[in-house]
Parts: C-alpha cells; structure tokens; sequence
C-alpha cells in the first residue's frame, strides 16, 4: 500500500493517509478528492513544461540576436537542435530509452500491458528531455510528451493512494486528459482525445474522473496563462457563404499530405532504427538536419522560425490571415514536413501533435490564399480556411477526427464553422482510413515489435479481420538453425522452456528455410539420431504470409492448408521472416471480441 503523507492519529490506531481516507469518506468522496489531486498536479506539471520549453527557446533566440554577424548568428541557430539532440541521446542512451518520442504510443503500452503502472522518473525525464529536445528547437511538439508526464504522475499518484491495479489503470486517461487540456485549454477536446486514442469507446467507467481532472487542469492553465487557447485566434465573426466548399478538396489534400507524411516518418524511422549509428549520436545527426532546414526556410522567408521547435508564432499569422505569401507559406510547409520526419526519425523527444497542427494551418492558408487570388476572398477566411486544414490534417494524421472538430471549435468558438470542418475532416478521416489499416501511434506500437492485440481498436465493432496481421503476430520467435541436430534441438527448447507447437528454421545466414513440428521432431530423432534439422524440413513446400496482408486472408490460409501457425515474411524478401502468426492468435482474438460485446 503506498503512503502519501505522514502518519494520522484516528480511531483505530495510527493510519497512513489512504486508510484514514478509507475510513473516513466514501468511495465516491475518495475518488473525487484523488481526481481533484490528479487534476491540480497534471495541470500544474503541464505549464511548468510548456513554459520550461518557451524559457529555453527563449534563451535560445535571446543568444541569437545578441550576435551581430548574421551568418554566425544563422550558425547557433543552426547548431542549437544539433546540441539539444546530442545532450538528448546521451540521456536517452545511458538513463533515460523510454523518453524518446512522443509519449503516446509509451503510454497506450503502459496502459494495456502493464496495468498503467509508471514509475515516477518517468515523468522526471520525459519533462528534462522534452524541454532539452523541443526547447533548442528540433521540430517537435510539447503536446505529446505532456501526455506521457501526466499519465506517469496520475498513475504514481494512484499507486500512492494504494488503489488496485484496475484502478491504477483507470488513472492514466485522467492524466491524459489533463495533460491535453492543459496543453491546449480545450477541456472537451480532451475528453474526446482519451476516448478515441487510448479508450477505443465512451463507455469508460473513468469519465467522471477524466472529466473532472480536464476542468481542473484547464482552469490551472488559464489562471497562469489567460483565456486564450494554445492559439492567438483574432478573427472576426465568420458566417456561412459559399468559400466553405472548398472543404472538401481541404479533406483531400490533407489526406494526401498525412499519408505522405506517415509513410515517410515510418519509413526514416526504420531505417534510422536499422542504421549502424550509434543511438546516442542519431538524435544530433537529426537536430543537425533540422538546424540545416530551418535555417534554408529562415533566409527564404526573411527570418521566419517556425521551422524551429513548436513554431506556434508563425502559424497564428498565418491563422490571422496575416501571413498571406504563397513562397513563404510553401516553404514552411516543406520545411516543417522533412524537419519533423528528421527529428522524431532520428529518437528526438517531442510530439507530432504541433507539426501536425503547423503543417494543417500551413495548407488550409495555402489553398485560402489561392482561393482569395481566384475569388477575392477578405484576409479573415484565409485564417478560416487554415483552422480548417489545421482540423483536417490532425484527422487524416493523428486519425482523431471527434477531436479534431472540438479542438478547432474551443479554441475559436466560431459556430459557423463547424459543418465544413466536419465535411473536411471527415473526408480527411475516411481517405486517411482507407489508405493506413493502423493508426499512426498504433503503426510506431508495430514498428517496435510490440503487440496491438490487446489494444482497443481492434475489439469492439470496429472490422478487425481487416487489418493487417502485423497487429496481432509474435515478433520474437523461436527458430532453429538448419544445421543444428535435431535431438539437439529437441534438448535445447525444452531445456530453455520454449517448447512450442512448430518452429521456424533459418539458414547460416539467418533466412527461412522451412517450418517443422515439435511432434515432426520428435518422431523423426526416434528414426534416425543423427539427422539435422535443415533435412527434416527439405523438398517440403513452404507455406507463408506477409505483414500487409489481412487477418481474415490469413486466417484462411490457416484453415485451407490445415496448419496451426505460418510465418510471417517481408514483402520484399519472401525468406526474411520478421514474425510468426498461429491459429491461436486469431481464435484469441475473436473471443477478446466475444467478451467485448457480452459486457
């Protein structure tokens, strides 16, 4: 049982804080005085973070213009993300692996494979890192890792209260959904950002706490901060007219740009994660590239920094309507594009929510300023079209798309825009669905070799069997060598408790060969002892799958081949077998779906 304060006299002898709390208020009251806690400490942590980050980026420029040669002044700048990636890997190396990113794919794993339990350094190193990392200005965002250090200080505050672990667990989307409204002052965007991303559903029995712990961390954050949200939002009152049709081609670009962009930061970030570079030298090589490309921007731009960092100044100009070039407004777009993929490619510490809020106002006043040289639209619906893309892009990117229609709608509180932003961010949403199976947080999740069959996406009434069987195969397998004995072999797995139904077999240069049987093994010793496992599996065909295809497809497979299990190969390489998909991971699946729909 954790203690949270000292000891409290009380009617039956000395009491640690949570039994006194036990015993004197009810459940209901107990709960609420921990919501209100977890609220105030997450709100509290949020803006020291934010405001961490501004400190150092501050200091940053600050240094910057007190250089008076203009090219060494461009060269700190450039340098500075370089410096903050080289100070960040070596944390991440030696102290810290599980701050790299953006926290929220650490935090969906916490929460459904460990019973959301943190530790609190967790939350001590995510907030150090993320301030080094976003705060000397790699193109990163402060929304996600906010995420990742309130759900680790909701979870400790929990186990400090000695709850269960179901409760524990039920803590972490409080923390969540007050990280997200302290981070943007949208309290209700929050809620719905829990509920989708983590939750899968709104039938949480968490909703009060969420509810209550958003309140609290948002009022927090306006008494320290202001009424305004994360945004500087001036426009006027916006009406319906018929400028807001260009929603719909919005949603189509956005769609094409967040597939573009969720390709190229999975492909960089497996190749960056394959590379020979030392972990601790890629996140300087990245800051580097970032430095190089925010720098380029900055001299086409006449001093435009939004490359750096969060970049939130340039885009309330362009979300004002003031920014209203369309060389200055592509450049930062490109720029933001390749320098957020470099940065969180390379392990950098920060979130894609403000790159991808960035790069949605960038394209929304793109197509905004085109539409005022076509049609002579006012500066105003420039900056309406850019919250547009901002809501867009966020749907087809981060695949929220209730939240991405409450974020745009709190912080402008312009009622006439809701029906395109809904037309646009639906169009963004489904395209976005059809063109990615998985989500870009749950696509990191796979990409680390971490299983999403647990996850609540794929439970529920959403279409599993469509989804790619990458999400529900075994990435660590046990495979044995083709020269290897087989009596051997037989020894060595039940020796070392591994003993699985068949086994993979690889060559000396680790591809696939074959599949055999523990039972194949077995009988084959008992005929001949000398006979090595690579002879046992020869001339018999090889049955396999890729990690594109779908689970139902599989599935088949399984079932017309009558095999239990089939590795799963690259696309590329039809011998490189990067897991194994059983029977049994399906029929787990199904009946995971059969307990969700019974409750």
């Amino acid at each position: 049982m954790g203690r949270v304060g000292g000891m409290i006299e009380g009617w039956k002898g000395k009491l640690t804080f949570p039994e006194w709390l036990r015993h004197r208020f009810s459940d209901t009251e107990r709960y609420l005085i921990i919501w209100i806690i977890t609220g105030v400490a997450c709100g509290v942590a949020a803006v020291l973070f934010h405001q961490s980050i501004s400190f150092v980026w501050n200091s940053v420029r600050g240094v910057a213009d007190s250089i008076e040669r203009p090219w060494l002044r461009y060269a700190f700048l450039g340098g500075s993300p370089a410096l903050g990636g080289l100070i960040t890997g070596l944390l991440l190396w030696k102290v810290a692996p599980s701050a790299a990113g953006s926290g929220i794919p650490q935090t969906k794993v916490r929460y459904y494979r460990d019973f959301g339990v943190f530790k609190l350094r967790e939350a001590v190193w995510r907030f150090i890192l993320g301030t080094i990392s976003v705060g000397m200005g790699m193109s990163l965002g402060r929304e996600g890792p906010t995420v990742h250090l309130c759900a680790a200080i909701a979870s400790k505050i929990g186990q400090a209260f000695g709850l269960a672990k179901k409760r524990v667990q039920a803590m972490v989307p409080i923390g969540m959904g007050a990280g997200i409204a302290a981070a943007f002052n949208t309290p209700m965007a929050a809620v719905f950002f829990v509920f989708e991303e983590l939750l899968g559903d709104f039938s949480s029995k968490s909703f009060f706490g969420i509810f209550i712990s958003v309140v609290i961390a948002a009022v927090i954050n306006r008494l320290w901060l202001g009424e305004h949200p994360a945004f500087d939002i001036e426009l006027g009152v916006i009406s319906t007219d018929w400028w807001m049709l260009l929603a719909l081609p919005l949603g189509l670009l956005a769609a094409l740009l967040g597939r573009g962009f969720v390709v190229s930061l999975l492909w960089f970030r497996k190749k960056s994660r394959e590379s020979k570079v030392p972990i601790w030298i890629r996140p300087a090589a990245g800051g580097l590239g970032v430095g190089l490309i925010a720098i380029t921007v900055m001299a086409l731009t006449e001093g435009r920094m939004g490359v750096f960092g969060v970049g939130y100044n340039d885009a309330d100009d362009v979300l004002n309507g003031r920014l209203l070039s369309i060389g200055v407004i592509l450049a930062l777009l490109i720029g933001k594009f390749l320098a957020t993929i470099i940065a969180y490619s390379s392990g950098g510490s920060g979130g894609l929510f403000a790159p991808t809020l960035f790069m949605g106002a960038l394209l929304g006043g793109l197509l905004g300023v085109v539409g005022q040289f076509a049609f002579g639209y006012e500066a105003e619906i420039v900056g309406a079209m850019a919250l547009l893309g901002m809501g867009a892009l966020f749907a087809a990117v981060i695949r929220c798309p209730l939240t991405s229609i409450m974020i745009i709608w709190e912080m402008t509180g312009q009622y006439a825009l809701i029906l395109p932003l809904i037309i646009g961010n639906a169009v963004a949403w489904l395209l976005s669905s059809r063109f990615h199976a998985v989500s870009l947080y749950d696509a990191l999740i796979v990409q680390d070799k971490i299983n999403l069959r647990k996850m609540p996406h794929y439970r529920g009434d959403r279409d599993w069997q469509n989804l790619p069987v990458s999400t529900i195969m075994t990435f660590d397998v046990v495979s044995l060598k083709h020269r290897e004995l087989a009596r051997k072999a037989v020894e060595r797995v039940m020796e070392e408790q591994h003993k699985h139904h068949a086994y993979p077999v690889l060559d000396d240069a680790g591809l696939l060969v074959g599949v055999t049987t523990h039972h194949e093994l077995k009988e084959r010793v008992r005929d001949k002892q000398d006979i090595t496992v690579g002879e046992i599996v020869g001339g018999k065909s090889l049955i396999s799958v890729k990690p594109e295809q779908s689970i139902r497809d599989v599935a088949q497979t399984l079932v017309i081949d009558d095999v239990l299990q089939v590795p799963v190969v690259s696309a590329k390489d039809p011998r490189r077998m990067v897991g194994i998909v059983t029977l049994h991971d399906v029929a787990r699946q199904q009946n995971a779906i059969d307990e969700a729909m019974e409750r």
